[in-house]
C-alpha cells in the first residue's frame, strides 16, 4: 500500500506538470519538479544529521533509566490498571511488564524505543492467545493504546521543530498533551466499550478519574490566560519537565551505584544507528511530497478543501496542515515528511507548522504499528482493531485542530 501511495504521489506531481504545461503553456514546471528532488533529497539528509545528536541523548538517557530500574517503577504503577483491562492476562506475566515499558517509552516520545518492548510484549500476549491466527482482546487493547499514542513528552517533535529553526520548540507541550490524550481516552472508550470491558471498576475509574482531573485542572488554568501567556507557560512546563527527567534519571543510577556515563555511552550508540535508518524513508517521502507540491497538485487539493470551507463559512487556516492529518494513519515516515514540508513551505513557527506538528503528536501509525505488531506473531484476523484505532486517530486530529486555534488562532 505505501509504495502504490508513494508512486501515486510522483506520478500525479508529473502528470500535473504535464498537463499544465500543455495547457497552461508553463514552460518552467519540469524544472520545479527536478529543483524540488534535488532540495528535498538535502532537507532529508539534514534533518536526519541534525537529529543524529538529539536521538543520542534521549536514548542514552533512556538507557540509564532502565538499568536503574526507573522504568520497571512505571510499570508497577500501571499495573493495577492493565490487569483490569486486560482480565484474560495475569498478574505478573511478561507480557504486563513488556507493555508498560512500551506505553512508558511512547509517553516519552521515544517512539523507536518503544517498537522492540511492544513487539516483545505483542509475542508475551500471543502465548495467551487462544486463536493463534485471530487477534485476542488484550492484543487490540494493546494495539490500540499504541495508535492513540498518548505522548506526555513529545521529544522528537521538539527535535525537529528545533531543527527547524522554531523560536521556541517546546512551545507546543500543552497542545500536544491535550490533543494525545484526548484521542487515547476515546480509543480506549470506544474499545472498552466493545470488549465490554469494565470501565466502572474503581481502579480503572481511579486512573482514568485522575487523569481527567489533572487535564481538566490545567484546561481551567489555561482559561484565563491570553494566547501569548498559553505559549509562553507551555514552554515554561515543557522545558521545566525535561530538565527534571533529565536530572531524575541522572540521580537514579547514582543512586543505584550505577556507571552512568559508561550506560548513556551505550545508549547513544543506539541513537546514531536510529538517525541513520531513517535518512532513507524520509528521503524517499520528502522527494515524492516534494514532487506533488511543486507541480501544483497538491495545492489544488487543498485549494477544494478550502473551497468547501468558504462555502460553510469556516476559517479555512488548518487545511494547510491537513496532509499530515490524512498521512498519518498510512505512514508514520510519511507523516513526519508532511509536517516537516509544511513547515518548511509555511514555516515552523506558521498555524499550519504548528498545527501539523501537534497533529504528528497526537497519535500514531494505525496502519503501520497494526501490520508490524500483528504480522510479528502471526495474526491475520484483525477483528475491530483498525476500526478503534481509526476512531482513536480521528478524535486526535480534531482536537489538535481545535487546540490550535484555542492557542494560536
Amino acid at each position: 500500500m505505501l509504495a502504490l501511495f508513494w508512486f501515486f504521489l510522483i506520478a500525479c506531481g508529473f502528470f500535473t506538470a504535464l498537463y499544465r504545461t500543455i495547457f497552461e503553456r508553463d514552460l518552467t514546471l519540469f524544472s520545479d519538479l527536478v529543483d524540488s528532488l534535488f532540495k528535498m533529497s538535502e532537507l532529508g539528509f539534514e534533518i536526519a544529521l541534525g537529529l543524529t545528536g538529539l536521538m543520542c541523548l534521549w536514548l542514552g538517557l533512556f538507557k540509564i533509566a532502565e538499568a536503574s530500574g526507573l522504568a520497571n517503577l512505571l510499570a508497577k504503577a500501571l499495573e493495577p490498571l492493565l490487569c483490569r483491562l486486560m482480565p484474560s492476562v495475569p498478574k505478573g506475566h511478561p507480557a504486563v511488564g513488556a507493555m508498560t515499558l512500551n506505553l512508558g517509552a511512547n509517553m516519552l516520545g521515544l517512539d523507536n524505543a518503544a517498537t522492540p518492548m511492544g513487539l516483545k510484549a505483542m509475542r508475551a500476549l500471543q502465548s495467551l492467545n487462544p486463536s493463534p491466527t485471530q487477534a485476542s482482546n488484550p492484543q487490540i487493547l494493546f494495539l490500540v493504546l499504541n495508535t492513540s499514542s498518548v505522548t506526555l513528552l513529545p521529544i522528537t517533535i521538539f527535535l525537529y521543530r528545533a531543527q527547524q529553526g522554531a523560536a521556541e520548540p517546546t512551545d507546543l507541550f500543552v497542545p500536544i498533551v491535550l490533543a494525545t490524550s484526548a484521542s487515547t481516552l476515546v480509543g480506549l472508550i470506544v474499545t472498552g466499550w466493545v470488549q465490554r470491558l469494565p470501565m466502572l471498576n474503581p481502579v480503572v475509574l481511579a486512573y482514568l478519574g485522575g487523569y481527567t482531573l489533572l487535564l481538566s485542572g490545567l484546561v481551567y488554568t489555561l482559561s484565563s490566560m491570553d494566547p501569548s501567556s498559553m505559549g509562553l507557560y507551555s514552554t515554561f512546563v515543557g522545558n521545566f519537565i525535561l530538565m527534571s527527567l533529565v536530572m531524575l534519571f541522572l540521580v537514579s543510577g547514582l543512586y543505584k551505584r550505577l556507571d552512568i556515563y559508561s550506560l548513556f555511552i551505550s545508549g547513544a550508540k543506539q541513537g546514531f544507528s536510529v538517525a541513520v535508518r531513517i535518512i532513507p524513508y524520509l528521503i524517499a517521502m520528502l522527494v515524492a511530497i516534494g514532487v506533488f507540491r511543486a507541480s501544483g497538485a497538491l495545492d489544488m487539493v487543498m485549494a477544494l478543501f478550502k473551497s468547501l470551507c468558504d462555502a460553510l463559512n469556516m476559517d479555512s487556516r488548518f487545511v494547510d496542515a491537513l496532509p499530515t492529518a490524512f498521512m498519518k494513519p498510512l505512514s508514520g515516515s510519511g507523516a513526519r515528511a508532511m509536517m516537516i514540508e509544511t513547515m518548511n513551505h509555511h514555516g515552523v513557527d506558521s498555524f499550519a507548522g504548528r498545527l501539523s506538528a501537534i497533529m504528528q503528536g497526537s497519535t500514531e501509525t494505525t496502519l503501520y504499528v497494526l501490520a508490524v505488531y500483528f504480522g510479528s506473531v502471526g495474526i491475520r484476523h484483525i477483528r475491530h482493531a483498525l476500526v478503534c484505532g481509526l476512531i482513536a486517530d480521528l478524535a486526535g486530529i480534531v482536537t489538535a485542530i481545535i487546540i490550535a486555534y484555542w492557542f494560536f488562532g
